[in-house]
């Protein structure tokens, strides 16, 4: 289907095809709020950059990448500037052999035209050819590299509220010990227990979060040196060495790619 706004009871009523798959694009930003599908959801970006949000997570997705989530598993997604997107939808029973967890994929040449294909057949029962492109979707899904680009949450309510606080504005410039203060626990807690619940010390979230969110900006064409003092670098260079040290490319490459 070429239109990306599927009815949520189309895609959820029961004794439909295997998969359904649909791609669009869209010049507007678009905004879901929390839901979730009775299908298992495979969705990415040919264009334009996508934030997901999970109970556990919240992942900023470019082009390269794509979201997993399997059936019933609540989350939001937003995209930022122009988008050329994609989606495609699994039956329950098809995702017993798929990632058991919501993750992030790095998508391959093979995937993008097998679902582009999807997203031109008409609904419902799928024939013979369209059965094996299924099956390559499906088989591109299981194997294809997870990528640990998202920024884990936090589980304790204090440090999740640290974390949120971050989120919302990544340029606060408090330290470890104005933080711990602010959220009513110890510094040595707050340390100790940010590396237990997301794998990451403190200064390397808040880094992360920061440059979640340098991403979002890029695809909105803010200037390199406005993101840096933005985000509360001391120097444009400073933040263009941590990026490029990241994701292996410069903001500007990273921006053209976009």
């Amino acid at each position: 289907m070429s239109d990306l706004k599927l009815d949520p009871r189309v895609i959820d009523a029961p004794g439909g095809p295997l998969l359904i798959a649909a791609a669009g694009s869209d010049d507007s930003e678009r905004m879901s709020e929390p839901h979730q599908h009775e299908r298992g959801q495979l969705f990415g970006s040919l264009r334009g950059l996508i934030s997901v949000k999970v109970e556990e997570a919240v992942w900023v997705v470019p082009a390269i990448h794509a979201v997993w989530l399997p059936p019933h598993h609540r989350h939001s997604a937003a995209s930022h500037g122009p988008f050329h997107g994609w989606s495609v939808y699994i039956d329950p029973e098809a995702c017993r052999t798929l990632p058991a967890t919501a993750c992030t994929l790095r998508t391959s040449g093979l995937l993008r035209e097998a679902v582009l294909r999807a997203a031109e057949w008409p609904l419902g029962p799928l024939d013979a050819v369209q059965s094996r492109v299924a099956g390559v979707i499906l088989d591109e899904i299981r194997s294809l590299p997870v990528e640990p680009l998202g920024l884990p949450l936090p589980r304790d309510a204090r440090l999740q509220r640290i974390a949120r606080a971050l989120i919302a504005d990544p340029a606060d410039a408090r330290d470890l010990e104005a933080w711990a203060r602010w959220a009513a626990t110890s510094s040595r807690t707050l340390s100790r227990r940010f590396v237990e619940e997301t794998g990451f010390h403190f200064t390397a979230w808040r880094q992360r979060a920061r440059l979640m969110r340098s991403l979002e900006m890029l695809a909105a064409g803010v200037p390199v040196n406005a993101i840096a003092l933005d985000l509360g670098y001391a120097t444009a260079s400073a933040f263009v060495t941590l990026f490029r040290r990241t994701f292996g490319e410069t903001p500007a490459v990273y921006r053209q790619r976009l």
